[in-house]
């Protein structure tokens, strides 16, 4: 069969990046689809849909590189239709103590991005860049739409803020095909450890303490993966004319605290409350989150699907159910901070 598009997928192998590079895989058999990924300690092989020893490359092609190499980015781009771009460093709580990392790779790794579609935008169709909702801040209104100011809190956050303004400034310069899409908080199979749900979910699995940041009243907007990997989709298909240069939130449109989510799980995995424990609250924590979704909806018709309860039980079982793959990650399951007070806690 005849290859109808090549789509390069940066940070493939990443959490979103690989369900992603997996609703590719199983819904567009005549893709070609290059995967580029540095393997950092957040991505995994295993996360793909095929064995890259076994795989002969015709459908699926694995690269382990780094965004940064311009030369690696140019080859890739060269030969793609479309580049999704959800390459970066993602933890805010790591970005604490280490964020030279992730200034080094959210934002010169977008513009090496960038620059490689620049290059070649004669063939290059869109540039789909995978912002973050963390650029917008802590909510000054009920729920935030595309126009709210950018005030991020954390390292983790200014960086992705550089590299969505960066993005935006290659539509506004050279006019490069670039959309970008800013994801509220992603959950399900996949997912690294360090991040809130699965580390929940794992603490009930094995008897640990679930630690939440202060009194755990901070709120975030959770969206099931595959519901991100349907908007991204929708926008990837869409008529040009209508996503080029447009900034999507892609969210579920509620806000749930993050105890109420801790005791959600320990009910349905049948544990006790207990083990809810209450830390030190984290340096730049956002107090709340809730997505405007009314543009992504009514330009192209995207709305979640899964409910909140499904993809969580669906999340739950996946976990329980391959605990050889995230059992490689316990050690990275905390971060040691220093919190405001001087003192020294494991976030």
């Amino acid at each position: 069969m005849k290859t109808k598009k090549t789509i390069l997928v940066t940070g493939g192998a990443g959490f979103m990046g690989s369900n992603f590079v997996r609703h590719l895989y199983e819904k567009y058999p005549s893709y070609r689809i290059l995967v580029l990924d540095a393997l950092t300690y957040a991505g995994s092989v295993e996360n793909l849909p095929v064995d890259i020893n076994a795989n002969e490359g015709e459908r699926l092609s694995f690269w382990y590189g780094d965004v940064r190499n311009g030369e690696l980015v140019d080859t890739l781009v060269e030969q793609s239709d479309a580049v999704v771009h959800f390459a970066a460093e993602t933890h805010v709580t790591r970005s604490i103590y280490d964020n030279l990392l992730f200034f080094e790779t959210d934002v010169l790794g977008t513009q090496t991005v960038a620059n490689a579609v620049l290059k070649y935008r004669d063939r290059i169709e869109r540039f789909i860049h995978i912002s973050s909702s963390e650029v917008y801040g802590t909510a000054l209104t009920p729920k935030m739409g595309e126009d709210h100011p950018l005030v991020p809190l954390s390292p983790y956050a200014a960086a992705k803020a550089g590299a969505d303004r960066l993005v935006y400034s290659y539509w506004t310069t050279y006019e490069v095909p670039a959309v970008i899409l800013r994801p509220f908080n992603n959950f399900g199979p996949y997912q690294h450890l360090e991040k809130a749900i699965p580390r929940f979910i794992t603490s009930c699995i094995l008897g640990d303490p679930i630690r939440l940041h202060g009194d755990g009243m901070a709120a975030r907007d959770y969206v099931y993966v595959k519901d991100l990997c349907a908007a991204v989709d929708k926008v990837l298909h869409a008529n040009i004319a209508k996503v080029r240069g447009q900034i999507f939130n892609i969210g579920a449109g509620t806000h749930r605290s993050m105890l109420s989510i801790a005791r959600t799980i320990v009910k349905m995995m049948g544990k006790s409350e207990s083990l809810i424990t209450f830390i030190g609250d984290r340096p730049g924590q956002v107090f709340r989150h809730t997505g405007d979704i009314g543009r992504i909806r009514k330009v192209l018709g995207w709305r979640p699907r899964v409910t909140w309860e499904r993809g969580l039980q669906e999340t739950i079982d996946w976990y329980r159910h391959n605990r050889e793959i995230w059992s490689k990650q316990l050690w990275m399951r905390t971060v040691p901070i220093i919190t405001k007070t001087g003192k020294r806690e494991l976030h």
